[in-house]
């Protein structure tokens, strides 16, 4: 067997076998097979695609390339949540907290953010002290304890899909359905939880830019999942506009402290309470969506899910507490974006938004940069807001920053304006089982 062949079928459309799959991973690790090599044979997967049994083989092959983490001694069904990223994606640091006050584990391993904001790890690693590096034995146990643990992945969950993920990157070929799928799901799978839910982002601040696409990668997702006898479903979710309205790391702490608290924006409580409704039906914790949702929002009306996120903060050794961290102050007010008509907002530009964030400090684009944990974007307006010109829309937080001038133009020109009302966006657009 030679990769040039592989090449050569797969370059006409040929299905790969198991074993020649084996193969080639297993060679591209070992340093055997070339980047140049792996580089050809993914240009013919981006144009002729893999069918289910490729895709499956594909993730088999990527979870067994390192270590897997065997969650069996969790008491209860563990579930996790992955999002396909977005701009003010807070959702993490708010549903867990629901879920695990219900009595359902929380059990999440995540990635490091990079791009237009951090990710969850660079959120919690806001708050001064928290450690995100536990052993899988600290893990586990937190879980069992307190029914909640966030942490970062064991260096060595899944070393395939972060060396071909590289390259696909390198070669422009990320963007294929079952390439991505079969990168997402072999990091959960290798974590192993339950029951996963997964949030699909679609629109302007997304990976997915159409409901079609969006849809396509759900349901190749959900099938795969289910081929590994997990319980999985997708929401199909809009990133047209950022979720919520802050944009950052510990702004947007502080601002999943507040919808804890009952105090936070509609769209992003609405979310998590949906997520989480549908994750606690499939472990198996209700029957009834309905009274799963009702069961989330008295968490929040008793208190129960604050207290939960208080507990996961102080077990990973926040030095304060959910109200100590809404005292904190961000980094300096560097300006106030003011609006430029009167009217309604019709648009707010996700990624614009998202990269202004970044641009201020609040992301990365490799992982050697460093971030500002008190630098984002708060906007005081969403689309359909009523607003007045010279109204201040957003809040520019930061240490000082030469671009400035530049990011506020950029702010500027990600929102537009309309001189009728405009109706509310539809935030949940369509599940996938």
């Amino acid at each position: 067997m030679h990769i040039n062949e592989l090449i050569e079928k797969k370059k006409h459309g040929q299905d790969l076998s198991s074993e020649e799959i084996h193969f080639w991973i297993k060679g591209y690790l070992a340093g055997e097979i070339k980047d140049y090599q792996v580089s050809a044979l993914l240009m013919a997967i981006y144009f002729q695609g893999l069918n289910e049994r490729e895709t499956y083989d594909l993730t088999k092959e990527l979870i067994e390339s390192g270590d897997t983490v065997d969650l069996s001694s969790i008491q209860g069904i563990k579930v996790d949540k992955h999002s396909t990223g977005g701009v003010g994606d807070t959702t993490s640091l708010v549903l867990g907290p629901l879920v695990a006050a219900v009595g359902c584990p929380f059990a999440k391993m995540s990635g490091r953010g990079l791009g237009h904001t951090g990710g969850t790890l660079d959120k919690l690693e806001a708050i001064e002290g928290l450690s995100i590096d536990l052993s899988v034995e600290e893990f586990i146990q937190q879980v069992n304890e307190i029914g909640i643990a966030i942490a970062g992945q064991t260096a060595n969950i899944t070393p395939g899909d972060k060396k071909l993920y590289s390259l696909r990157d390198a070669t422009q070929t990320v963007d294929n359905m079952s390439l991505i799928a079969s990168s997402i799901l072999s990091k959960k799978i290798a974590i192993g939880s339950d029951a996963l839910i997964l949030d699909v982002k679609v629109g302007d601040g997304a990976f997915m830019k159409t409901v079609k696409e969006a849809e396509e990668l759900s349901q190749e997702l959900v099938k795969l999942g289910h081929s590994f006898n997990r319980n999985v479903m997708a929401l199909i979710t809009s990133m047209d506009q950022p979720l919520g309205q802050a944009v950052g790391n510990l702004i947007e702490v502080q601002e999943a402290i507040r919808v804890l608290q009952g105090q936070g924006p509609k769209d992003l409580e609405e979310l998590c309470l949906n997520l989480g409704s549908k994750v606690l039906v499939l472990a198996k914790k209700f029957q009834d969506q309905d009274l799963a949702y009702k069961a989330l929002e008295e968490t929040i009306v008793n208190g129960k899910a604050l207290e939960k996120f208080n507990e996961l903060i102080k077990a990973q050794g926040a030095k304060t507490d959910a109200e100590g961290l809404l005292k904190q102050e961000l980094s300096p007010l560097l300006a106030e974006v003011k609006a430029k008509e009167d009217g309604y907002i019709s648009t707010i530009h996700a990624l614009s938004i998202g990269e202004a964030a970044r641009r201020l400090g609040a992301g990365r684009l490799t992982m050697e940069d460093v971030i500002d944990p008190g630098a984002g974007i708060y906007l005081l307006k969403k689309v359909g807001d009523p607003v007045k010109k010279g109204q201040a829309i957003a809040k520019i937080y930061g240490k000082k920053n030469p671009d400035l001038d530049s990011i506020i133009q950029d702010i500027h020109k990600a929102i537009s304006y309309s001189k009728e009302a405009i109706p509310e966006p539809q935030l949940i657009l369509h599940e996938v089982l």
